[in-house]
């Protein structure tokens, strides 16, 4: 049997797949935003700082821009050519063929999934902070798993519980709730800029690279998790209203915007306060209490709830689009892929996801997710650049409203740059990576291979 057997390409995106077509450009945006703009800009930009690169965190953020820029590229002119909710695993399958794809789909799933529980545990502790600063903190062992000596961490795995329940309603009313959550953490963002403008010490800039330029890949590489989102956007391709023009746009505009945000408010946050000092849990808020704006400080806590909550609402959406594509081919089972007559929405695939991400959010604690979720990222951009170079070689007159520029430098770029990254890794984080995709080869040939569309006599080999 040919484990790389492609499935043949339907250009036309606009056909019915039983999902709402209602996201227009400005919505596909606006979850790109929700997705991107998150746990990197409030947690991340300031570990990354205090042990990684120091104030040149700003290079850092250029380095994994440039990565994302490249990637971002090729997922527009995929996404406009080929279509469909997989997003890469999609892609994948059409250039490279079966089991590419299966890896692909079986990583994507590790960094949606994982990501979104540990986005939840974040956004608890956050919620657990105002709630405490307001006389009303949770009891203890409620606030963390067992292994953490507390019962469960309520307010994770209710968050995801509620989610799961906005997205079975309907995709429509989840954008709408999205674009509000964009917008608060947006202002926050705007306040903290305009406050901590006028704190600059320019002395805090230096040394400027006080880690070298291994810092600065290494922070480029923990906080590439600051950037997961835009490709989010591509799953929403059977739900868009024009998908040629509007996921390009969607994509390439979220990932334009955050990118100069991420770089302005990194800049700042490093010169208002030494770098060394920001290694703690709410790095933004933190500073501005250290200047004395505890009123500032307040609007950035709300806005990072806004923002973890955007967050976690991208990935989960994601996440039961990928498990939609992947049923729909036959490497998991048909009932993954049924549609509710009356929300138009997987409703049985987000439950069931959203109880599973709920108990790990809830009773396991998660660290080191940050990298093992970066890495499956990564990954997933290599082929994406690839398949781009792979499909223009073998589909040369496939239909391409979008086209990726600087070909083939641009995805040759974007593969090294990830490459790169990927590199900067740590060895601990390869090996569990290593070992989730061996998980995933084993389901293959017990189970998917066995049942693929392509494996039927009617397949398209």
């Amino acid at each position: 049997m040919n484990l790389f057997r492609t499935k043949a390409i339907n250009a036309d995106i606009h056909r019915d797949t039983g999902l709402r077509r209602c996201l227009s450009a400005f919505d596909l945006t606006m979850l790109g935003i929700g997705a991107i703009i998150g746990a990197g800009i409030f947690v991340l930009t300031g570990i990354a700082a205090a042990t990684k690169a120091g104030p040149a965190i700003v290079l850092s953020f250029v380095l994994a821009g440039f990565a994302c820029a490249f990637a971002a590229l090729a997922y527009a002119e995929l996404a406009a050519a080929v279509g469909g909710c997989g997003s890469a695993y999609g892609y994948a399958y059409a250039g490279f063929g079966e089991l590419i794809a299966w890896i692909i789909g079986w990583d994507l799933i590790l960094e949606y999934g994982v990501a979104t529980a540990a986005v939840a545990i974040g956004w608890s502790g956050y919620l657990n902070n105002a709630l405490t600063a307001i006389g009303l903190p949770l009891p203890p062992e409620l606030t963390r798993g067992p292994a953490d000596g507390g019962i469960i961490n309520l307010a994770a795995a209710a968050v995801i519980v509620v989610l799961a329940v906005l997205l079975a309603v309907g995709v429509h009313h989840s954008a709408r709730f999205n674009t509000v959550m964009v917008l608060i953490k947006v202002s926050a963002i705007a306040v903290f800029i305009a406050v901590a403008s006028g704190h600059v010490d320019p002395g805090h800039w230096t040394p400027f690279l006080p880690f070298g330029w291994e810092g600065v890949a290494g922070g480029a590489a923990l906080i590439f998790f600051a950037y997961i989102g835009f490709d989010a956007v591509s799953t929403a391709t059977e739900e868009a209203i024009n998908p040629p023009r509007d996921i390009p746009i969607g994509i390439v505009a979220s990932l334009g915007v955050c990118t100069i945000v991420y770089i302005v408010v990194s800049g700042l946050l490093t010169g208002i306060v030494p770098y060394h000092t920001l290694n703690v849990a709410s790095p933004v808020a933190d500073a501005l209490l250290r200047l004395g704006h505890q009123w500032a400080s307040a609007v950035i806590a709300a806005g990072a709830i806004a923002g973890l909550t955007t967050v976690m609402l991208v990935l989960f959406y994601a996440l039961t689009r990928i498990f939609l594509a992947m049923s729909r081919d036959g490497l998991l089972p048909a009932g993954i892929s049924r549609i509710h007559h009356g929300t138009r929405t997987p409703v049985r695939t987000i439950l069931a996801s959203g109880v599973v991400m709920a108990a790990i959010a809830g009773f396991t604690p998660i660290g080191d997710v940050a990298e093992l979720v970066n890495i499956g990222t990564l990954a997933a951009f290599v082929l994406v650049c690839g398949g781009v170079i792979a499909l223009r070689r073998s589909h040369p007159d496939l239909p391409r409203p979008f086209r990726s520029p600087w070909m083939p430098v641009a995805p040759l770029l974007g593969i090294a740059f990830c490459l790169y990254l990927m590199a900067s890794l740590p060895w601990v984080t390869w090996l569990r990576f290593l070992g989730w995709l061996a998980l995933g080869l084993v389901i293959y040939f017990l189970y998917s291979m066995r049942h693929s569309a392509l494996a039927r006599p009617s397949g398209d080999a």
